[in-house]
């Protein structure tokens, strides 16, 4: 039934979409995944003018060390805004390794230096650690502002899919920690709610994105099968009972995504918490479609507009 309902220009990457069972190897999956975008962008030149280094940084949690990627445009002055970047993959799968060329773009777009963060992954990395890692790098970033050339009153965080809800929950735990504040949240169909209960999980999404049973499975494995209603209010973003005092907060979900009536509902609850908020549904889109098919002309729109919110959010006169 879905199907009918696609943006004819994103019909074409549903039927090269690959039908495997993902939960039977998560190994083999994640494999999988990884080739799948790969070979997506391997004709996309890198951009010799936004160059990235790796770092190895202390974990805020335990003994390990945590992987970042810093991406800094050449054109940037010496206290350029940032953004830290958490990619998405269900909470079990992606890497930062795999979204160079996407990341490039999206720095040049906005005008801001990037830091993408290695988060340990579900379910070998239940909840906390995976939100402990972005703290990390959240942390890392102010705390090394002078160092990276970043203005510590000028940084953003954003994500997407599990990358959103790990952005929401660590917007969540900055407030209540109290340590660093956040100037902006850009959540791109952000995974908000195990619960699993809103109209749209009931969409057929099977073969052509993230569907029900995924949710539900990524929810586990995230959880690690903790009763969420015991746990932080921030291991579930939709769940927690207060959203007031978080940064201003962008959300852009597709009109067919399994997402899409949580992250309604997360950004009604932000803007009867007082939180400036802004929402954009894009008709005929499924979950993940700027970056599965991001020469459509819904996904180029989707594209301008976050860089356009981002400059705004950073207070630049003009986009790239």
């Amino acid at each position: 039934m879905v199907r009918q309902f696609i943006d004819p220009e994103l019909r074409s990457a549903v039927e090269q979409r690959p039908s495997f069972d993902m939960w039977a190897d998560i190994a083999t999956t994640r494999m999988l995944y990884q080739q799948g975008i790969l070979a997506r962008t391997q004709h996309v030149p890198l951009l010799e003018q936004v160059p990235f280094a790796d770092h190895l940084i202390p974990s805020c949690d335990d003994d390990t060390q945590v992987r970042v990627r810093v991406y800094r445009p050449t054109e940037l002055d010496s206290s350029a805004p940032a953004m830290l970047w958490i990619h998405g993959g269900g909470y079990v799968l992606g890497s930062i390794d795999i979204e160079v060329p996407m990341t490039q773009r999206l720095a040049m777009a906005a005008g801001c230096s990037i830091v993408a963060v290695e988060y340990r992954l579900a379910p070998e990395h239940p909840f906390p650690t995976p939100l402990n890692d972005c703290y990390t790098a959240l942390a890392w970033m102010f705390q090394q502002a002078s160092q990276l050339q970043i203005d510590p009153q000028r940084i953003a965080i954003a994500g997407i899919s599990a990358g959103g809800g790990l952005a929401a929950a660590l917007a969540l735990m900055a407030r209540e920690r109290g340590e660093f504040k956040p100037l902006f949240q850009l959540l791109l169909c952000p995974m908000l709610d195990d619960r699993n209960q809103q109209p749209s999980t009931h969409f057929e999404l099977q073969g052509i994105s993230w569907s029900r049973e995924d949710n539900r499975s990524g929810w586990e494995a995230y959880l690690g099968g903790q009763f969420s209603e015991s746990l932080p209010s921030y291991a579930v973003p939709a769940r927690a009972p207060d959203l007031s005092a978080l940064p201003p907060t962008y959300i852009a979900v597709g009109g067919l995504d399994l997402f899409l009536d949580e992250d309604l509902a997360y950004a009604r609850r932000l803007m009867e918490a007082q939180v400036s908020t802004e929402l954009h549904v894009f008709p005929g889109a499924f979950h993940g479609f700027e970056f599965i098919a991001p020469e459509a002309r819904v996904s180029k729109r989707a594209h301008y507009l976050m860089s356009d919110i981002l400059c705004h959010a950073f207070n630049r006169v003009q986009c790239n």
